[in-house]
């Protein structure tokens, strides 16, 4: 009867293992089949996806582009972002400052005060590694007044293309007061002229019409950076190719000799004759027209001076987006590759605003049907 006892138990025990062991399997395949279905719709999801990779050298506007897709669609900057906007928006009028002031005592230009030396000697000691909070920069700002207003730094500002300086130092000067106060918080345009090297890859999605997602993705351009642009050749639907056109008398900051222009249009040539961009579709931004503007009008240097092929007159803007857009046009080495261009000023909403829905249009028309959306 023990025997007969234990026996059956050990059958029962056997049974419920079956049992267990059979549930266990319906579990795994059930989990499997949800795992299927979601692969399913990531790759379908996936097909409908619109994924635009922003390329160009450095401080040609990819960023501020970047911006002004949350900006225009809605994305607020959150508490984090303004915070940090707020240093990094410190940290270029203090740095920016700096420059003027070595650039004047390189470029020998004499103080138009010359009590505004000890103001450029406390400017000097700021160092690259230092940060700064609302009360420190605070402390700054009468330097920063007294200086902007000498004329020896106006003198050294007019030759800023003789050094690399930032585009935005001029509005922060002008916006001073503003941003020295206690109270202040970074607006939209204060976000979109702040300045901070693009490091790494950046990517953000944005619905477009409702259900089609455009995936932004925006690597650095710096000579350093390039290196990474090839994680984010994959799947690409078109190309937004950034060039500043307000820098035909500036030299890169990486080797100080190579022209930034020239630099844009040899980087252009390699990645839109590039073979895994054979099928797809490029748009180039002609960015800093309203820089490009002022600076053929009043430089005392002239386009054709930098560009000896140019042809037309060096002070009239047309001749001059004619020529830019041909030189670029120019290296595309296959002519039926969808080339598109835009001229634009990046940090003027309007003006993306209305560059973004050409841009949405064209990439949503040519990718009708793969896009699914008859």
């Amino acid at each position: 009867m023990l025997i007969m006892g234990v026996s059956s138990y050990t059958c029962g025990c056997i049974s419920t293992a079956r049992h267990l062991h059979k549930d266990d399997d319906l579990q795994a395949k059930y989990i499997s089949k949800n795992i299927d279905k979601m692969i399913k719709k990531d790759q379908r999801a996936l097909k409908k996806e619109v994924k635009l990779l922003l390329l160009g050298a450095g401080e040609s506007g990819k960023t501020t582009f970047l911006k002004q897709m949350k900006i225009i669609h809605g994305l607020y900057f959150d508490e984090r972002e303004l915070s940090e906007y707020k240093i990094t928006i410190y940290l270029n009028c203090v740095k920016g400052m700096k420059v003027l002031v070595d650039a004047r005592h390189k470029l020998a230009i004499p103080w138009g005060n010359p009590h505004n030396d000890t103001f450029g000697c406390q400017i000097m000691k700021f160092e690259q590694s230092m940060s700064l909070d609302t009360k420190t920069f605070m402390s700054y700002v009468p330097c920063l007044q007294r200086l902007w207003a000498d004329s020896a730094i106006k003198e050294a500002f007019k030759r800023r293309s003789e050094f690399q300086l930032a585009d935005s130092l001029q509005y922060f000067m002008q916006e001073l007061d503003r941003i020295g106060s206690q109270e202040y918080t970074p607006t939209n345009q204060d976000i979109l002229y702040s300045r901070k090297a693009t490091k790494g890859i950046h990517e953000f999605t944005i619905q477009i019409n409702g259900n089609i997602p455009f995936r932004f993705t925006d690597v650095g351009g710096q000579r350093s950076q390039r290196q990474k642009w090839m994680q984010c050749f994959d799947k690409v639907t078109s190309v937004i190719f950034i060039t500043s056109t307000s820098e035909f008398d500036q030299v890169i900051q990486e080797d100080r000799k190579t022209n930034r222009v020239e630099e844009s249009r040899k980087i252009f040539d390699t990645v839109v004759n590039y073979p895994v961009f054979e099928q797809v579709s490029f748009i180039i931004f002609f960015n800093k027209m309203d820089l490009l503007a002022e600076k053929i009008k009043n430089s005392p240097h002239s386009f054709s001076d930098y560009n000896p092929e140019f042809s037309g007159d060096p002070r009239n803007l047309e001749d001059v987006k004619r020529y830019m857009l041909g030189s670029m046009v120019s290296v595309r080495q296959k002519n039926k590759k969808p080339l598109f261009h835009h001229f634009t000023t990046a940090v003027n909403t309007e003006n993306i605003t209305v560059v973004f829905s050409s841009v949405k249009d064209t990439i949503l028309h040519k990718n009708l049907e793969t896009l699914m959306l008859q």
